[in-house]
């Protein structure tokens, strides 16, 4: 009783806009947990919160008014709101304009396709497509490169297509349920088989020996790729090496390192190996050496525009008559044009 008498008195002493913003403060809150009965915490809104942050710049005695959250709590508002005010205070304004998007997928495809490139030479090649921007623009759009520059690994291939060899090995299923060892070594400038051979027993004393058998006395090739199988072991080097070659070892898992010699093994299996039985390493040998023939002398290439390994001369209809010449042992045909 006398506590409500003295508040009472109070109140006689007090402005009207005090009265209000005390009123309005107590109001606010039931309203707040109206229909919130039972949760164990209210959420405010940011309205709600703005609206004590401005409470508190009006009217001093805010705190003695404020009952449902701390009043620290409000002060942590105002704080925040603060902040907030001033990175949207400090945000950037204008600025040079984005260039499009083609021509930043353009930056893109020649950072992508000429790892060599920096940011003077990409711009320079822009200006002759007639595409103006600045050099700093372009530099903004490469970043830094993740790593040192480096070529493709099949730019590197297609450089030394004509000073590169490539030997891999294929296995097959005999007759009598044993294995038998394919060795093939291509050469990468005109996809020609140089050697085949097979074996029961693939040392590296021996695959050495194929290389030797390959190539002739006096040749440039500078470059040998090979897996990092176990059968290439010192002695396979050692010999290479006297070779003069540089062998390049692809990465594990990584067939498509060197792409070229596994497709021809592929080619072997599918036109050759998957229509024959395998008896001995005599027989098998036999029919590869045929094979070969057809596939270096014959067989049409993509990749040497339809022509062969070993390059055929195309006849023309005053030539004769077509008749077929049976290769592989009958697999395959080679057609030519005989006069009458």
């Amino acid at each position: 009783m006398v506590e409500q008498i003295l508040s009472a008195l109070r109140d006689l002493f007090r402005s009207r806009a005090t009265l209000e913003a005390e009123n309005l403060a107590l109001r606010h809150q039931p309203a707040l947990l109206k229909g919130r009965l039972g949760k164990r915490r209210v959420q405010l809104s940011w309205r709600d919160r703005m609206f004590w942050i401005i409470l508190s710049k009006v009217w001093p005695g805010w705190r003695s008014a404020l009952v449902i959250v701390r009043p620290e709590t409000g002060l942590r508002w105002h704080r925040e709101g603060f902040r907030a005010y001033w990175r949207w205070r400090a945000r950037p304004h204008g600025g040079r304009p984005r260039i499009d998007l083609e021509t930043r997928e353009l930056i893109a495809r020649l950072r992508r396709e000429n790892p060599l490139w920096g940011a003077p030479r990409i711009h320079g090649e822009l200006l002759m497509l007639g595409i103006d921007v600045s050099e700093s623009t372009v530099s903004k759009y490469l970043g830094k490169p993740p790593r040192p520059p480096s070529q493709t690994w099949r730019t590197f291939v297609h450089n030394h297509l004509h000073q590169s060899i490539a030997i891999d090995f294929a296995v097959v299923p005999t007759l009598r349920f044993s294995l038998l060892y394919v060795c093939v070594i291509l050469d990468h400038g005109r996809r020609r088989i140089l050697h085949v051979n097979v074996t029961t027993n693939p040392t590296a004393a021996w695959a050495a020996q194929q290389i030797v058998e390959a190539l002739p006395w006096e040749t440039n090739v500078q470059f040998l790729f090979r897996d990092g199988d176990g059968i290439y072991g010192e002695e396979f080097e050692r010999r290479v090496a006297g070779l003069s070659l540089r062998q390049i070892v692809t990465a594990r898992a990584s067939p498509w390192q060197n792409a070229y010699c596994e497709r021809v093994i592929g080619t072997l299996r599918r036109e050759c190996l998957d229509h024959v039985v395998a008896v001995n390493e005599r027989q098998l040998k036999g029919v590869l050496d045929g094979y070969v023939r057809y596939y270096n002398g014959t067989r049409t290439h993509l990749s040497l525009a339809k022509n062969s390994p070993i390059s055929r001369r195309p006849s023309s209809k005053r030539d004769g008559t077509i008749v077929a010449l049976p290769e592989a042992g009958g697999l395959h045909h080679r057609y030519e044009r005989i006069a009458a």
